[in-house]
């Protein structure tokens, strides 16, 4: 019984790995995309900022306020916030497949 369920562990052990993995690669390829696309959604988040001010003062108060809602969603604080959190979440699913198998 005690061999059988070792077996059943090393296999379990084989077959969960490249799950480990891939989810490793997706969550290094991920943060780096999200940490490029922050520095350049800032960028423009800062000249939509601009913008919506110009237009909040000059021609329309509601237009103005819905560029500056778009600018705070781009910025570091919005999307890319957002993003980091759910790559948290996928990283404490691989750690959890990790200790639910190899310890």
């Amino acid at each position: 019984m005690g061999m059988l369920l070792g077996l059943v562990k090393l296999l379990l052990k084989i077959v969960v790995a490249p799950v480990v993995l891939f989810l490793t690669l997706a969550i290094w390829i991920c943060v780096g995309l999200v940490y490029v696309s922050g520095l350049v959604l800032g960028l423009l988040s800062m000249v939509i900022a601009l913008l919506g001010v110009a237009v909040l003062v000059t021609y329309s108060p509601q237009n103005g306020l819905i560029l500056l809602v778009i600018a705070f969603l781009i910025s570091p604080f919005g999307l890319p916030k957002l993003a980091f959190w759910l790559l948290g979440k996928v990283q404490d699913l691989k750690f959890a497949i990790q200790d639910l198998v190899y310890s």
